[in-house]
C-alpha cells in the first residue's frame, strides 16, 4: 500500500522559506515521477512541481525560480524547498505519485 505523508508545513513571514517532506513507503520514489501540487482556499488545485525518475525536474510558472524540487533516495522522500514565499502561495500543498495523493501540509504565508 503506498502512504505519501507531508510534513513541513506553518505560518511564515512574506519573503520567508520553508522546506516541505513527502515521505513514502509503498514504493521507492527513484522509480517514479513525483509530483507537489497545491489547492488555495477556494480554488482548483493545481501543479506546482515535478520531478523525473531521472531526476529531472519541472516548475509551474508560479514557482519557477523560487521553488526548488528534490529527493533523497536513502529517505525514500521528496522535499520542496520554498523561497520568497508570497502570500498568493497560501495553500494545502500536497505530494502525489501516479493516483496515489497524501493528506497535505498547510502553508500559511502572511505577516
Amino acid at each position: 500500500q503506498v502512504q505519501l505523508v507531508e510534513s513541513g508545513g506553518g505560518l511564515v513571514q512574506p519573503g520567508g522559506s520553508l522546506t516541505l517532506s513527502c515521505a513514502a513507503s509503498g514504493i521507492s520514489v527513484r522509480l517514479f515521477a513525483m509530483d507537489w501540487y497545491r489547492q488555495a482556499p477556494g480554488k482548483q488545485r493545481e501543479l506546482v512541481a515535478s520531478i523525473s525518475a531521472i531526476g529531472n525536474s519541472f516548475y509551474t510558472r508560479s514557482a519557477k525560480g523560487r521553488f526548488t524540487i528534490s529527493r533523497d533516495d536513502a529517505k525514500n522522500t521528496v522535499y520542496l524547498q520554498m523561497n520568497s514565499l508570497k502570500p498568493e502561495d497560501t495553500a494545502v500543498y500536497y505530494c502525489k505519485r501516479g493516483p496515489d495523493w497524501g493528506k497535505g501540509t498547510l502553508v500559511t504565508v502572511s505577516s
